[in-house]
C-alpha cells in the first residue's frame, strides 16, 4: 500500500494544502497510472505537469522520431535529441523532472491491432494525438474498458478540451461523428501548452476527486480574442461507439 514519504510531504506540500486535496488526494495520485498517447505539443505539458504533481506511473506512447520542426511546441525534446525516438526522449525529460515516479514508454504505432496490448488498464487515458483515426481507436477502447478519456485538439491559436466517460458523458464520436480532412495543421506552441495544461488539470481533478471535470462540456479557446466558451455536448443515441450503452441511473451515479 502506498504511503507518503517525507520527500513526498515536502515536494507536494503546496498542492496538498489545496482544499479537499490533502494527503488522501496525494496518495491517490501516487497510486495512479495514467496513459498518455502522444509525446508532442499536447503530450509534453500533460506529462510534465502530471510528473511534477506526483502521479505514480506515467505511461506514454509515441512511434515518431524528433524533427527540428517539432521544437516550436514539443518541449519534452530539444535540438540535441533530433532523430531520437520521442518516447525515449520523453522518458529522460520526465525522469529528470521527477525521479521518484515510474515512467513506461512505448515506441509502437497505436492502432486497432495494438491498442489492447499497449494501453492495458490505466486509471485514465489522455488523448494528445493529432489525428482522428487514432482518437477513434482510443475512444472505442476506453468505452469497452470503462476508462475515462481526456481529449484535446489544437489548430493555430485555437483549441478544445473535454472529459469523456460514457455513459455519463458523450463519447468522442458523439461530438465529432466524422473525422475532418487530414492536413498539416498550424500550431502555436503556447496554445498546445495551454490546452495540455488544461488536460493535465482534468486528470488531476479526476484522480484526486477535487473539483468538477468537463463532463458533458466542450471547452473552446479562441486565442485570437483570448476568450473561452463552454458548449454543452450530449450523447447521440445513434452513435456507433456508445449508443448501445444504457443511461446511468441518476439516483446512483457519481
Amino acid at each position: 500500500m502506498a504511503t507518503l514519504t517525507d520527500y513526498d510531504q515536502l515536494r507536494y506540500h503546496r498542492q496538498m494544502i489545496v482544499q479537499d486535496w490533502g494527503e488522501a488526494g496525494q496518495l491517490r495520485l501516487k497510486s495512479s497510472s495514467v496513459f498518455i498517447v502522444g509525446a508532442g505539443g499536447l503530450g509534453s505539458p500533460v506529462s510534465m505537469y502530471l510528473a511534477v504533481a506526483g502521479v505514480g506511473e506515467i505511461r506514454i506512447c509515441d512511434s515518431d522520431r524528433i524533427e527540428l520542426s517539432n521544437l516550436n511546441r514539443q518541449i519534452l525534446h530539444n535540438d540535441s535529441r533530433i532523430g531520437e525516438p520521442k518516447a525515449a526522449s520523453a522518458e529522460r525529460t520526465i525522469k529528470d523532472l521527477n525521479p521518484a515516479i515510474r515512467v513506461i514508454t512505448y515506441s509502437d504505432h497505436l492502432d486497432a491491432d495494438t491498442v489492447d496490448r499497449i494501453v492495458g488498464n490505466p486509471d485514465i487515458v489522455v488523448d494528445c494525438v493529432d489525428n482522428y483515426d487514432t482518437r477513434y481507436v482510443l475512444n472505442t477502447y476506453c468505452i469497452k474498458q470503462g476508462i475515462p478519456l481526456v481529449h484535446a485538439g489544437v489548430v493555430g491559436i485555437r483549441g478544445q478540451v473535454t472529459f469523456l466517460h460514457p455513459p455519463r458523458t458523450p463519447c468522442l464520436r458523439c461530438i465529432f461523428p466524422e473525422a475532418p480532412p487530414r492536413v498539416v495543421p498550424p500550431v502555436v506552441g503556447a496554445t498546445a501548452g495551454l490546452m495540455g495544461c488544461i488536460e493535465a488539470l482534468e486528470v488531476l481533478k479526476y484522480l484526486t476527486g477535487v473539483g468538477t471535470p468537463l463532463a458533458g462540456k466542450l471547452l473552446i479557446l479562441d486565442g485570437e480574442q483570448m476568450s473561452f466558451d463552454t458548449l454543452a455536448v450530449g450523447r447521440r443515441q445513434s452513435c456507433p461507439d456508445c449508443g448501445h450503452m444504457e443511461e446511468p441511473d441518476v439516483r446512483t451515479s457519481e
